[in-house]
């Protein structure tokens, strides 16, 4: 078993009193940590908007590593699924970029007409210079469309840092679209991502209670109503991460206040209508809200109890991006009678962790920023039968034998919602009773039931090179 590096040690917690738990820090050198950089973390948030042009200020890698990464779908305009890079090269990285992106501007605007570019900064963008907001300003005036600077450099921090750049991005187009038709009882939906469609059940369920919704950003987003979202009464913020630094910036500029949700689980998903049912104080919306919680409750409810009766026990590790994700999980899983065993998260901050404290069990691990090595020596500790993370962690559960479920942004399978719940109950059960785990161990217990010692033999007393009479085999023979 691994040793955790020294640097690490506060940022992992196996319930040890007093609670502490360092975080929001750069991941440590030489930990591999799972963290991307800047600016994948603003092109995932940005990615959603979909009749926008993203284009990606750097050497091709950029582009290719993020082209259509995600299960964001679109009722409409699909140019989110396109991924444009300027493709800078040696000569452009020793005379500067400018050119080659005030080209690359005007040819793709003049080509696919968005509503408005983004235009990402890479490292090498950061090292050499160029200045992207003045060229962005410019073609943005002779275009007449917003292109907006998402300042994005990779080096410049964590994931997390690029989400506010991201979000400054989307600032500058909040406040300048038309408000007339936007009701008092009107929200907008931030942090979901519409990762299989999950956006439009979440619309659905607010309609239903009567609300309308302005703009979802960024899943399914449009420019236009993002540009009016300031005309809605409430925000309503389901990745933390992600769009708190929106929802504060819109509430100190517009006043207009935010909720923090989560659509994952039964429970949280729940609290959510329930929480912007009491916000409205309208009692004819909370009583619609009762009504379709207990609808969809009733009918979900018969199948989850059904596949809870085959993962009663069961225990499980969660590691996500974000720590409402985290939260949600656990309650999911105690909602399917499995025991979280290990939780972390790689952008939670100290409240987070307190909060993910008092949720789990006393001896539940808990792990900030973690890296594979790590959640190798957890898993295989605690015993764990289910991993539910993302593409870089699914490696580490089937190399373990451990079944594997993705809950990241890589999915093609709805699991937000009531709907949401039943589809993750299903995949969690198909996954932990799937037998092949039983062969998988079998023929592990079978390799490793009798390691040989130093002479051949099983004796177990190998001190000495004729330790149970018999002799040491020489070095090239096949025992």
């Amino acid at each position: 078993m691994i040793n955790i590096l020294q640097e690490r040690e506060r940022q992992v917690n196996c319930g040890t009193e007093p609670f502490r738990m360092d975080c929001d820090k750069h991941s440590a050198a030489g930990s591999v940590s799972q963290r991307a950089c800047v600016f994948c973390g603003s092109r995932v948030v940005l990615y959603p908007v979909a009749d926008a042009l993203h284009l990606v200020h750097g050497p091709i890698g950029c582009a290719a590593y993020t082209w259509d990464i995600r299960g964001s779908l679109s009722s409409g305009p699909e140019l989110h699924r396109m991924s444009f890079s300027t493709d800078l090269r040696e000569m452009d990285v020793i005379f500067g970029g400018e050119k080659r992106l005030y080209g690359a501007l005007t040819d793709l605007i003049g080509i696919y007409r968005p509503k408005a570019a983004f235009v990402y900064s890479t490292c090498i963008v950061g090292v050499i210079g160029d200045d992207v907001a003045a060229v962005c300003k410019r073609v943005g005036a002779e275009q007449q469309i917003p292109v907006l600077a998402v300042h994005s450099e990779g080096f410049k921090g964590t994931k997390k840092d690029g989400y506010q750049a991201a979000c400054s991005a989307l600032g500058e187009l909040v406040g300048t679209g038309p408000t007339r038709d936007i009701g008092p009882r009107s929200l907008n939906v931030l942090g979901d991502f519409n990762i299989a469609g999950e956006t439009w059940a979440i619309r659905r369920y607010y309609e239903r209670m009567g609300l309308q919704v302005v703009a979802t950003v960024t899943g399914d987003g449009r420019v236009d109503d993002i540009r009016r979202a300031h005309g809605a009464a409430l925000n309503v913020v389901q990745c933390s991460g992600a769009m708190t630094h929106l929802a504060r910036a819109m509430k100190d500029k517009y006043g207009i206040p935010f909720l923090r949700v989560s659509y994952f689980g039964i429970e949280d998903m729940s609290k959510a209508l329930y929480d912007v049912a009491d916000h409205f104080r309208d009692a004819a919306m909370m009583e619609r809200a009762r009504i379709m919680v207990r609808e969809e409750v009733t009918r979900i409810l018969p199948e989850i109890r059904r596949l809870r009766s085959g993962l009663e026990g069961k225990r499980a590790a969660v590691y996500t991006g974000g720590a409402f994700k985290a939260f949600s999980l656990v309650r999911s899983l105690r909602t399917l009678g499995m025991k979280t065993v290990l939780a972390g998260t790689q952008t939670g901050n100290a409240d987070d962790y307190q909060a993910l404290r008092e949720l789990c069990d006393d001896d539940t691990v808990l792990v900030d920023d973690t890296n594979p090595l790590e959640l190798a020596k957890f898993i295989q500790e605690r015993g764990v039968e289910l991993l539910i993370g993302g593409v870089k962690e699914r490696p580490v559960a089937y190399k373990l034998g451990v079944g594997f479920c993705d809950h990241n942004h890589e999915r093609k399978t709805c699991l937000a919602g009531f709907e949401g719940m039943l589809n993750f109950a299903r995949e969690v059960h198909a996954t932990v009773t799937s037998p092949v785990w039983k062969l998988i161990r079998s023929s592990r217990r079978e390799t490793t039931a009798a390691p040989l010692d130093q002479c051949g033999h099983d004796c177990g007393r190998c001190t000495l090179p004729m330790c149970c009479g018999a002799p040491v085999p020489p070095a090239n023979a096949v025992i």
